[in-house]
C-alpha cells in the first residue's frame, strides 16, 4: 500500500500517548477557532435573529460532524469520513451564502485540517484542497492571500499527520519492546525450568539405577541363599545411594545459582569414593553452571555403569582443560567381571548415556562412548 492511500496509524489516530502539552495546544487551537467565530456571530455580522439561531444551530452541527469525523476515521471507514468533510464544506457554503463569512471560513479550514491530519494522504488532499478552493473562489474578493492562508492551513494539517504519525510509530516500538521484553522473561523463565527439570531427572536416574543395582545384588543373594550379612550390607549401600541422590538434588540445584563445589575437587572425591584415579590436564579455569553439571552427571554415570557392568574394573579420571573447551574422559580397563547372572548387568533404564549425549549437545558439546582395547571409554567435550 503506497504513502498516498495508507491510512494513519490507529496509534496517531487515536491521541494514544500523546503528551499533555499537545493536548493543551490542541485545546487551544479549538478555542481560538470558537472566538473567531464568536466575533463572526456578533461583531461582524448583522444577521436578523432568526436567522442568527439558525446559524449557530449549523455550528453547533458542524462541531458534532467534526467529532464524529474523528471517531470513524479511528475505525479507518473512509466512505462515512467523506461523507462528513463533504457535510462540512456544504455546510460552510450556505453560510457563505448566508452572509456569514467568518464562520464558513473557520469550518473550511477546519475541515481542511482535519482531512489532511486524519484521512489517506490522497483523500486528505482532495478534500483540503476542496475546503479552501471553496474558500477562495466563494470570497467576496478572490486574493492570492486566501491562497497563501489556505496552503499554509493545508500545510498545518500535513504538519499534524506527521507529528501524530512520529508519535504512533513511538508508541508502537514501545509496545514492542514491551511485548519482546515479557516473551525474553518467559522464554527465560521456561528454560530455567527446562533446566532445573532436566537436572533434577538426571539426577534421579542416576540415583535409582544405582540402587537398582544394590538391591538386584541383593535380590540374587536371598536367591541363592547367602548370608544376612551380605543382604543386609546391599541394603544399606540401596539406602546410602537413596539418601545420595536427595543430596545431590539439592546440589544441582545449588549449582544453578552458582553454589557449588569446584568440578576438580568433586571428581577427585568421586573417584576416591570408586577407588579410581584422577588427573587434570591444562590451566585450571572456571566453568559456568551448565557446563560443571554436566561434568558431573557424566563421570556419575560413567562411574555407575564400570560399578553395574564392570565391577573390580580399574577406572582412571582425566579432566582436560583446552583453549575453548574442557574434556572429560572416564575410561576402565576391562579388568571387572560383571556380576553373577546377567541379570544384575541388565538393570538401569538404558538411557543415562543418551541423556548425556543430549545434555552435551544442548551445551554445543559431544559426548562419546565405546569399547577401547579391552575397556570402555567416555569421553565428554563442553565448551568453556
Amino acid at each position: 500500500m503506497s504513502a498516498w492511500t495508507r491510512w494513519p496509524s490507529w496509534q496517531a489516530l487515536s491521541g494514544q500517548g500523546l503528551p499533555r502539552i499537545r493536548r493543551a495546544l490542541d485545546v487551544c487551537g479549538w478555542a481560538t477557532a470558537v472566538c473567531w467565530l464568536v466575533r463572526g456571530l456578533f461583531q461582524d455580522e448583522a444577521l436578523p435573529g432568526w436567522e442568527r439561531a439558525v446559524l449557530i444551530g449549523t455550528l453547533a452541527g458542524c462541531t458534532a460532524a467534526m467529532f464524529a469525523f474523528r471517531r470513524v476515521t479511528v475505525d479507518h471507514r473512509l466512505l462515512p469520513a467523506l461523507a462528513l468533510v463533504a457535510l462540512l464544506i456544504g455546510a460552510a457554503a450556505g453560510m457563505r451564502t448566508a452572509g456569514a463569512d467568518h464562520p464558513a471560513d473557520v469550518v473550511w479550514g477546519a475541515s481542511a485540517i482535519l482531512a489532511m491530519e486524519r484521512l489517506p494522504l490522497l483523500a486528505g488532499v482532495g478534500c483540503g484542497v476542496t475546503a479552501m478552493g471553496s474558500s477562495v473562489l466563494t470570497s467576496a474578493e478572490p486574493s492570492l492571500s486566501g491562497v497563501i492562508t489556505g496552503a499554509g492551513l493545508l500545510l498545518i494539517g500535513y504538519t499534524l499527520r506527521l507529528d501524530d504519525e512520529a508519535r504512533g510509530s513511538g508508541y508502537r516500538l514501545l509496545a514492542q519492546e514491551r511485548a519482546a521484553r515479557r516473551a525474553e522473561a518467559e522464554t527465560a523463565a521456561l528454560a530455567e525450568r527446562t533446566r532445573i527439570a532436566r537436572e533434577i531427572h538426571d539426577v534421579l536416574a542416576h540415583s535409582l539405577s544405582a540402587q537398582l543395582v544394590h538391591l538386584e545384588a541383593a535380590r540374587l543373594l536371598i536367591e541363592r541363599g547367602e548370608d544376612s550379612a551380605k543382604v543386609l550390607e546391599r541394603v544399606v549401600a540401596a539406602r546410602g545411594m537413596a539418601r545420595e541422590g536427595l543430596t545431590e538434588t539439592r546440589q544441582a540445584l545449588s549449582a544453578l545459582r552458582g553454589e557449588m563445589v569446584p568440578v576438580e575437587d568433586f571428581l577427585r572425591d568421586s573417584a576416591a569414593a570408586e577407588g579410581a584415579g584422577f588427573a587434570t590436564e591444562g590451566e585450571r579455569r572456571r566453568l559456568s553452571a551448565e557446563a560443571g553439571l554436566a561434568v558431573r552427571r557424566v563421570a556419575q554415570e560413567a562411574l555407575t555403569n564400570v560399578r553395574k557392568h564392570a565391577p573390580g574394573a580399574r577406572v582412571r579420571l582425566r579432566l582436560v582443560y583446552g583453549a575453548r573447551e574442557v574434556a572429560l574422559e572416564v575410561s576402565d580397563d576391562g579388568a571387572g567381571r560383571a556380576p553373577a547372572g546377567a541379570q544384575l548387568a541388565a538393570t538401569g533404564s538404558g538411557y543415562g548415556l543418551l541423556g548425556m549425549r543430549e545434555r552435551a549437545a544442548l551445551l554445543g558439546g559431544s559426548l562419546e562412548a565405546g569399547p577401547a582395547g579391552e575397556g570402555f571409554t567416555v569421553r565428554l567435550r563442553v565448551p568453556l
